[in-house]
């Protein structure tokens, strides 16, 4: 998937969104996560631990509407490949949008709904042919993948193949930062700024691949 500095940079610009919208979402759930499942499943099997029911269903509520996303952002790609990458980025700005949108009329189980979904559709982004594509909203695996080729990288192999991966958790960290600040000033009415980037990344996407490859 990272072969290519075009797919690196636009991996990179979307985990770098991802990380925002996280960071913000975060906050605004005191704890839980709208991109990152395996906290949300963590935090899910503590709360049955401990018998606290709503908080669990909260966990699981969280990650139902992540993979439902994630469902319907392979359902788009399927036959499609890399030429329906605008679409998916286009559904994903609208999603945000509206999430938005319901935050300033205080709706906010619709909103946090469809910031979920949205991060779940993102990672089909580099899904082709069916495959398990690029997972851009958690970087558990890529940084397994920057230590495994690290270890590549010192018996031989290519000296920076680990790098693209590091550069998608640097992307990540920043973004959240960049969501964590931004949400201490305008709470959730910061997911704005992250649907403007989405459409931004839906244009750029569509006209870089309609230019005649060199």
């Amino acid at each position: 998937m990272l072969n290519s500095r075009r797919n690196i940079a636009l991996a990179c610009a979307l985990s770098a969104l991802a990380g925002y919208v996280d960071g913000v979402g975060f906050l605004h759930l005191g704890g839980l996560f709208v991109s990152f499942m395996s906290g949300n499943s963590t935090r899910m099997g503590v709360s049955l631990a401990k018998a606290h029911w709503r908080e669990a269903a909260e966990a699981l509520g969280l990650i139902t509407l992540f993979v439902a996303g994630a469902a319907a952002g392979s359902l788009m790609v399927l036959g499609g490949g890399t030429e329906r990458q605008p679409w998916l980025l286009l559904t994903e700005a609208a999603l945000l949008a509206g999430a938005a949108l319901c935050h300033a009329f205080g709706l906010q189980g619709p909103a946090i709904a469809g910031i979920v979904l949205a991060m779940g559709l993102e990672n089909a982004v580099f899904q082709i042919d069916g495959g398990a594509g690029l997972g851009l909203t958690y970087v558990t695996g890529a940084l397994v993948k920057v230590g495994q080729l690290l270890a590549v990288s010192l018996t031989g192999g290519p000296r920076w193949g680990w790098a693209p991966n590091l550069s998608l958790w640097a992307a990540l960290v920043a973004g959240s930062a960049a969501g964590a600040l931004v949400y201490a000033r305008i709470t959730l009415s910061a997911i704005w700024f992250a649907a403007a980037a989405a459409l931004a990344l839906s244009a750029i996407v569509a006209v870089v691949m309609r230019r005649p490859r060199a």
